[in-house]
């Protein structure tokens, strides 16, 4: 009775171990990719399985410009804060995403509608191996601010609600006078 026991564990353990190697709460229909470098709070650089380096802009989601451009000045004139406040916030937000997102780290992306956008990105939800959504993780916390362009739109109202709350409860971004 022990060994058919054991013998049946065995094959309830062999079986699990060589199920998906997607994390369990990652949602079917993902492409695995490995980050090579974060550029901004909502941008990075990964690679995906057949070694092919692409840049991804994450869906629904916008955070402050981390160094002085164009869109960092009409930041700041749209807000009424500085360009130096757009910056440091553009900073913080960056700084938060790479701990997120360190190199060689598998992250999981989802597309929308819209595969890529005008400068050749791709657009994705970005699960994270623990099954968070980086996407979504960005707004909670405050470091993001919902921008969602029809038709990719699939978690718009999830995205909203986590603002609310980041909004809130004065997290991040929504912290700051």
């Amino acid at each position: 009775m022990r060994l058919y026991v054991k013998l049946l564990l065995l094959v309830f353990f062999s079986v699990i171990s060589c199920g998906s190697s997607q994390p369990a709460k990652v949602p079917e229909n993902t492409t695995p990719c490995t980050v090579v470098r974060v550029v901004d709070g909502d941008t990075f650089h990964c690679r995906l399985s057949s070694g092919e380096n692409v840049r991804v802009r994450l869906i629904g989601v916008d955070t402050p410009e981390s160094s002085d451009n164009p869109k960092a000045r009409r930041d700041a004139e749209r807000s009424g804060k500085s360009l130096e406040e757009i910056i440091r916030m553009g900073k913080a937000s960056a700084e938060f995403t790479k701990r997120l997102l360190p190199r060689g780290e598998t992250v999981y992306l989802e597309f929308d509608v819209q595969k890529t956008d005008r400068y050749g990105r791709l657009l994705a939800y970005v699960w994270l191996s623990d099954g968070r959504m980086l996407n979504e993780i960005l707004l909670r916390e405050g470091y993001a601010m919902v921008y969602t362009i029809p038709p990719n739109v699939k978690y718009q109202e999830r995205f909203l609600q986590a603002q609310r709350e980041a909004r809130e409860k004065r997290r991040g971004l929504w912290g700051t006078e």
